[in-house]
Parts: structure tokens; sequence; C-alpha cells
């Protein structure tokens, strides 16, 4: 009879802890098993040419971001003058995955805002981005030179993200030869 009574405010306290943890959490960092580990491979369309093809192979050698967009994100149109300011510094070059997008609005969005990325791969059905662990655009991954994924930052980039998380990581791996 006791139990009856105190079972409501026990599954209260019990919610109240469940929710009191899941405040103090960062949404931006989703926890990824590919961190630490080689970057899915994938050979896909060009973005700006289809009739080409653009891999991982081709971001190998030094330290990239890759970034994952869609004309039909809105944090990805947050985030573009930020990827502007990051390409125009020269600091480390950006690849472009069009995630689920229609090539058309991709292309005359780039065309319009201007276009941060060294090479955009077109994602039409979204395979590759499952291989990569995408829970939706935007998300941006550190690859280093090795090929190896190194960070992955979920959401729309501010320059605040830019200078604190990614940047010392970029320097970092620059330091240690990766």
């Amino acid at each position: 009879m006791k139990l009856r009574m105190f079972l409501p405010l026990l599954v209260l306290v019990v919610l109240i802890g469940f929710f009191i943890v899941g405040l103090q959490r960062d949404p931006t960092v989703l926890p990824s098993a590919l961190i630490d580990q080689p970057a899915p491979a994938f050979v896909l369309p060009r973005l700006d040419d289809p009739s080409r093809t653009t891999s991982l192979d081709e971001y190998l050698g030094a330290p990239v971001l890759v970034n994952v967009w869609g004309s039909w994100c809105v944090g990805c149109w947050q985030e573009h003058p930020v990827l502007m300011m990051i390409s125009a510094s020269g600091e480390i070059p950006i690849y472009g995955l069009d995630y689920k997008d229609d090539p058309q609005a991709a292309r005359q969005l780039l065309a319009t805002s201007g276009d941060p990325y060294t090479v955009t791969a077109f994602d039409g059905d979204g395979r590759v981005g499952i291989d990569w662990g995408v829970y939706g655009a935007p998300e941006t991954f550190l690859v280093d030179a090795d090929g190896r994924i190194r960070f992955k930052y979920v959401g729309p980039l501010s320059e605040r993200a830019w200078r604190e998380e990614l940047l010392p990581r970029i320097r970092a791996l620059r330091e240690e030869g990766s």
C-alpha cells in the first residue's frame, strides 16, 4: 500500500533526473563511431559536372573539411557565409557533399551565394551520407591527411565554432603532421 503512494513520486524524481542530464548535453555533439576511423570511401558524380566523378582519394594528403549540405536546408543557408569566410582564409580546403538534393537548386544556390567548396560531390540518394553516419544537414567532418575522421560538428557552423572547435583541431593536426 505504501509503495503505491510513493511510486508516482519515485517516477517523478527519475524523470527530473533524466531532464537535468539532458539539459546539460551539447546538442551539436552527437556520438560517432567513425571518429578516428577511416572515412568511408565513395565515388560520386560532381555537382558542377555530373559526367565527372570525385572520390575520397582526391581529398587525401592534407587535412580537409567535408561539409554535408543541401539547398533545402535552412541551417545550411545560415552557415554559408561562414563557409565562404573559411574558404577565403585559405586555412583548409572544404569539400561539399550535396545531400539528398535537387542538383539544379544546389547549383543555383552556389551560383548566387558563392561556392566555398573545392569540389562538391552529389549524393542524390543519400547512401554516402548514411555511410558517413549523417543524421541530417548541415554536418561538417574534419578528415586528416590519412583519411581518418577526426571530428564531427553537427549543425550550422558559426564563426565561434570555427575559432573554438575546428581551427584548434586543424592546427593540432598540422603540428602532428597529419
